[in-house]
């Protein structure tokens, strides 16, 4: 399934590519050359939403939050905007600005880290149970 904008969201997204922050602009010099192979969108429309950065085939979105993302109502739109993509099958990761501009090396290892799929289990091992299953006494 293809993850595509409305209208406005596609004209917003446009306007947003011309207006990044630093620490946007940062990361996306490394992201623009396909890190590990991994190709990236920059102010991807999705849906009502505009993601800061998108790896399509792994279905990851990448948001670069500052500090406004801490105060008001930001958190709880965050927390709708992360359901809402969770739901469409888009894992969401958050990293603060601050990071980006700190430590870029190590954000892009995060990314990258992200990206990788979960190492198999052994042959013959037997999965844990889940938490919201019921336990035999």
């Amino acid at each position: 399934m293809r993850l595509k904008g409305d209208d406005q969201s596609k004209r917003r997204a446009r306007r947003l590519r011309r207006k990044m922050s630093l620490p946007e602009v940062l990361l996306w010099q490394q992201l623009r050359q396909s890190p590990g192979g991994h190709r990236f969108r920059r102010q991807h429309p999705a849906g009502p939403y505009d993601l800061d950065f998108y790896c399509a085939p792994q279905r990851l979105a990448i948001e670069i939050d500052g500090e406004a993302h801490d105060y008001g109502d930001r958190p709880m739109r965050d927390a709708e905007r992360d359901a809402w993509l969770e739901g469409q099958g888009v894992r969401v990761l958050r990293i603060p600005a601050k990071a980006v501009l700190t430590d870029l090396d190590a954000v892009i290892r995060l990314i990258l880290a992200s990206l990788q799929p979960p190492p198999p289990r052994p042959a013959g091992a037997v999965p844990l149970p889940r938490s919201d299953a019921p336990r035999e006494e």
